[in-house]
Parts: structure tokens; C-alpha cells; sequence
């Protein structure tokens, strides 16, 4: 096992009931007070998104380099944050108005297969395959 954190050390001393109370605290007030806080949630959140490569939460990107998923988004619904892949790589959806008779059936059952998933919400492949593709 490789090194362990700050919260598995303080869980393991709790555990065996050899935790020291704050006054006696080996950890600097500056990291308890991060600690407390979650680590700076949104210097996590900023870092997500740069890593993703998104401009921002809920606005999905293109990945052509991506080997199977044509799209990617950083989606948010209240505080829980989900990094989303969806869409098959190089196959196009009917557009939001398709012109064909073929397309619009197409549309009509893609939405009809997956009414369900996309009325989960933001926090579903199926809402933004729906949104961006179809």
C-alpha cells in the first residue's frame, strides 16, 4: 500500500483511541483550517475543468481524440460536480431539425430508447447525447 493521507491517519488514531485533542495537535493550524474546509473546493473545481478542457460546467466539448466517446462535459446539478462522456465517435446524430424522413424516424427513436435516461437530467449521458447531438 502506498503512502497514506492526512484523513487515513487521523481515522486510524481515532480508531485505535490514541487521537490527540486540537490543543495537542501535531498538524499546523493552516492545514487543520483546509482541512475543515475540504481543501479549497473551488480551487478543485477550477482544476477539473482545466484538466477536462472545458470552458466551464454544463458546456459540452467535441473530443475527436477521444478512441470511443464523441463528447465530453463537466456537468453540475447543486454541489455534486460529474465528469461525463457520451456520444459514438464518428457516427452524427439527426441534427435538432432533421430534413430527411429517415433522420426524423431516427430522432424519433432515439429520443423514444432513451426517454427515461434524459429525463434524469444534467447528470445523465442520454440528457447531453439528446442536447448535442439529436
Amino acid at each position: 500500500m502506498g503512502k497514506r493521507g492526512l484523513y487515513d491517519n487521523i481515522n486510524a488514531k481515532k480508531k485505535s483511541g490514541t487521537s490527540r485533542s486540537k490543543s495537542k495537535s501535531t498538524i499546523s493550524d493552516e492545514d487543520y483550517a483546509n482541512m475543515k474546509s475540504g481543501f479549497n473546493k473551488a480551487k478543485e473545481g477550477a482544476s477539473i475543468l482545466k484538466r477536462i478542457g472545458v470552458s466551464g460546467y454544463n458546456k459540452p466539448k467535441k473530443t475527436s481524440g477521444h478512441a470511443t466517446k464523441s463528447h465530453v462535459v463537466v456537468a453540475k446539478s447543486g454541489n455534486t460536480v460529474k465528469t461525463i462522456r457520451f456520444g459514438q465517435q464518428g457516427v452524427s446524430g439527426a441534427g435538432s431539425n432533421p430534413s430527411t424522413k429517415k433522420n426524423k424516424n431516427r430522432q424519433k427513436s432515439f429520443k423514444a430508447r432513451h426517454r427515461k435516461n434524459i429525463a434524469r437530467g444534467v447528470l445523465s449521458a442520454a440528457y447531453w447525447a439528446d442536447k448535442v447531438k439529436w
